[in-house]
């Protein structure tokens, strides 16, 4: 098979922290387009199904326009038991989620789905990390809140950041929960491309 040249890939996403993530392993898309998609969960939509579902639409939504490209579509959901957690808009969302993830083990899945230029393939990993949070006291709670880290960010948690600090232990990829499975990534994309490594 013939190696492709990253400037046939597409990020479709415009998330600064999974650029950040590609270029750890040598990675600089073509192109970085954001798929402003509806994000809505379904009725009674597992955060594993809604994480694939976004992924795949955020990819072929770009593709649709730019056709003959690779597209990497990526999404993150953090989710209590089947609760999907939303990308926290405001104060009163993300202080919901902190007291929700106070204390307790909560996951994280990161979908990644990267359709080929001819449309004949279509590959998806997923993958799931547990994450457990200290116990927060409510003036450690509020001082996160007032950093304002948490916005925009799914079940307002930034782990890079500031709440980094409140995590006991994280079992599973640490660059999934920032927004990217490193691993993962690599073994799609070097099925394709030289990756230049070395």
């Amino acid at each position: 098979m013939k190696e492709q040249s990253l400037n046939n890939l597409i990020l479709a996403s415009s998330s600064e922290r999974r650029v950040a993530l590609l270029k750890q392993i040598n990675v600089k898309p073509g192109l970085i387009l954001s798929a402003n998609i509806d994000e809505t969960p379904l009725k009674k939509e597992l955060p594993k199904d809604y994480s694939i579902r976004m992924a795949k639409s955020k990819a072929e939504k770009i593709q649709s326009s730019k056709p003959g490209y690779f597209v990497l579509g990526v999404d993150t959901v953090v989710a209590c038991g089947r609760r999907i957690l939303p990308k926290a808009e405001n104060v009163e969302q993300a202080e919901k989620c902190i007291h929700l993830l106070s204390g307790r083990r909560h996951r994280v899945y990161t979908s990644v789905c990267l359709l080929t230029p001819d449309k004949s393939k279509q590959h998806i990993r997923t993958v799931v990390t547990i994450v457990k949070f200290k116990c927060l006291s409510e003036q450690e709670i509020k001082y996160y809140l007032a950093s304002e880290e948490w916005k925009n960010r799914a079940g307002g948690c930034n782990i890079q950041g500031l709440a980094g600090m409140f995590v006991l232990f994280l079992r599973g990829s640490h660059s999934s929960v920032i927004g990217l499975p490193l691993h993962e990534t690599y073994c799609l994309l070097s099925s394709y491309f030289n990756l230049n490594l070395y």
